[in-house]
């Protein structure tokens, strides 16, 4: 029994979800997400509500029945109200800035870093030190917010660099100076 799989999924208005033997398209407002499809998983709509069935038991079936279940849901909430991750930079100097379709980093090295917009993925400059990714795809979003924290990873002394809004990050002891 797969605890995700069987999990039913609310369909809001607007949305339509496409079944089909390779691959499930999920239309909404926002935009057209294609997710994969294994053989063994059907889906039915009914009553504004999706349900993902599996043919058998076997244990290949069984995982890909929760990842795909995982996958729809996800289509369907980025189709309707989207993805966002928030990144902060943290360091004297250490700033962002929108030039046309480019985020400038200035993060303590000689050169700046320049991104360039990923065409499904924006990029906004809340604040110098303030940024918001934000797009319909889930793994979008999260791989662009991966790449800009790779910029500078937040180090342990003084806690400089970029990182999400809600990361801890553990601090360590500087040197304890020279005991006589």
């Amino acid at each position: 029994m797969s605890r995700i799989g069987n999990k039913i999924i609310p369909i809001p208005a607007g949305v339509t979800v496409d079944f089909q033997p390779s691959t499930i398209t999920v239309k909404g407002p926002k935009g057209t997400l294609v997710n994969p499809n294994f053989a063994g998983l059907t889906g039915t709509v009914e009553n504004g509500v999706l349900k993902i069935t599996r043919a058998n038991d076997e244990k290949d079936l069984r995982a890909k029945h929760g990842l795909v279940r995982s996958l729809v849901n996800n289509s369907v909430v980025g189709t309707t109200t989207g993805f966002s991750e928030m990144l902060l930079l943290q360091g004297v100097g250490y700033r962002a800035q929108k030039k046309g379709k480019d985020v400038v980093f200035s993060l303590g090295f000689s050169h700046e870093v320049i991104l360039k917009e990923p065409v499904d993925v924006s990029v906004e400059v809340l604040e110098p030190t303030k940024l918001k990714i934000s797009g319909i795809d889930k793994q979008r979003v999260g791989q662009v917010s991966a790449q800009i924290r790779a910029f500078k990873k937040p180090e342990p002394y003084k806690g400089k660099g970029i990182r999400y809004e809600k990361e801890v990050v553990k601090r360590k002891a500087g040197k304890a100076g020279s005991k006589k």
